[in-house]
């Protein structure tokens, strides 16, 4: 479904757009070229750069302030001295994947494959949209976990492992007042805690929620999502099998990245399942905020510019090969051009395949049905969209149906 209201075909014909001429380039060398472009391309994204930095710079220094919260654990010995309470008494194993590593996975093998994926794409747009939203969903993703850590927080199954604390100390050590408190006075806080590694406390300290497993789902999701987008897996046409296993391949990862942590007992689940949450619903906000639809097939892999305002009820009456340039599949026109020939049949089709107002959209959009197309509706009166010189403006200027201009 389209987010806008279908409008109304006009009854007389639109007449033909005249072709847009490119501005001279002034005899200006490719150096001279790159560099108006790279002072364009700062001017337009200054203000994502800036702030990617404050956040990311943000992120860090809380991530290294002092331990805000004062929490109690429970404390118990049998006769023979031994803990009764094992849910934070697991051995302390070390990382199966250190912190470090898991975020350098979950961004560097999705920027390589933005990049090897440009050797068939083709588009500076959405390379461009494609980095800079993964580094938004990182960034936002390890922003909220580092807040939540720092305030909230939690223990680590392996949290009196590390602690080893001697509660004779409560006594000299209470400063706060909660040790050796709550029922039996089997509670105390870190303050009993005889270990001198006061980071590695902190750390132990600091379990809710995952951040492995919000870096994990909020590098891959994002993967994931413009993978969608690029291979039409779900379409308007049949996709093979394997492509639909690709399309899960950063599913799987991120799965394995955050489950691993159940191994080496480095979080509880409900810190891992946090961190699941906060990188699926970052990287979703973050994917929409640079391409055109998350979901909607027919625009989910067109990357958005900050100077120019998409028209979905005028995009879809540009020609196919405009909104299926920057697509990875190459099937039923998808990411490749078309003849003249081929474009003309294939407009005429869809212009008759609009004629049923309860057509799915599916045969509504029908962009790349070409010949193959059901006219058999072309009789029935129905709806279209607007002529893209009709698009309105919206703040911005309109897509005018350039390809360069779409993606």
């Amino acid at each position: 479904m389209l987010p806008f209201h279908r409008r109304e075909a006009r009854r007389e014909p639109t007449a033909p757009r005249a072709p847009v001429e490119k501005p001279p380039r002034n005899g200006q060398s490719k150096w001279s070229q790159l560099a108006h472009f790279v002072i364009y391309f700062i001017k337009v994204s200054w203000r994502d750069l800036l702030t990617m930095a404050v956040l990311g710079a943000a992120s860090l220094a809380i991530y290294q302030a002092p331990y805000a919260p004062t929490r109690n654990f429970p404390i118990t010995f049998d006769a023979s001295g031994d803990i009764v309470y094992p849910q934070f008494a697991y051995p302390e194993r070390g990382w199966i994947i250190s912190p470090t590593l898991s975020g350098v996975l979950a961004a560097v093998i999705p920027l390589a494959i933005f990049f090897l994926a440009q050797l068939r794409i083709r588009s500076f747009w959405d390379l461009n949209n494609a980095v800079l939203g993964l580094l938004y969903s990182l960034i936002l993703g390890t922003l909220f976990q580092v807040v939540i850590k720092m305030l909230i927080g939690g223990f680590r199954p392996y949290f009196l492992d590390v602690c080893q604390p001697d509660v004779s100390l409560a006594s000299t050590r209470n400063s706060t007042g909660l040790n050796g408190v709550g029922f039996q006075q089997i509670m105390y806080t870190d303050e009993v805690c005889t270990n001198p590694d006061k980071q590695a406390i902190k750390t132990a300290m600091t379990s809710f929620p995952s951040g492995h497993a919000t870096t994990a789902f909020a590098g891959y999701i994002f993967l994931f999502l413009w993978m969608n987008g690029k291979l039409k897996v779900w379409a308007n046409f049949k996709a093979s099998f394997y492509w639909l296993a690709l399309l899960l391949a950063p599913l799987l990862g991120a799965t394995l990245l955050a489950a691993c942590l159940t191994i080496d007992q480095a979080h509880n689940w409900y810190d891992i399942i946090a961190g699941v949450v906060i990188g699926t619903v970052v990287s979703f906000m973050s994917y929409r905020l640079n391409y055109a639809a998350v979901w909607d097939w027919r625009f989910n892999h067109i990357p958005l510019r900050r100077d120019r305002v998409f028209d979905y009820a005028g995009a879809a009456a540009l020609p196919a090969e405009v909104l299926e340039k920057a697509s990875w599949v190459r099937k039923h026109g998808w990411g490749r051009k078309r003849r003249a020939g081929r474009r003309g049949v294939s407009m005429m089709g869809r212009a008759k395949a609009r004629g049923s107002s309860d057509a799915s959209s599916a045969t509504a959009y029908g962009r790349n049905g070409g010949p193959s197309m059901d006219v058999s509706r072309q009789g029935e009166q129905g709806v279209s969209y607007p002529h893209p010189a009709t698009v309105r403006q919206n703040g911005g200027a309109p897509y005018n149906g350039r390809a360069e201009d779409m993606v």
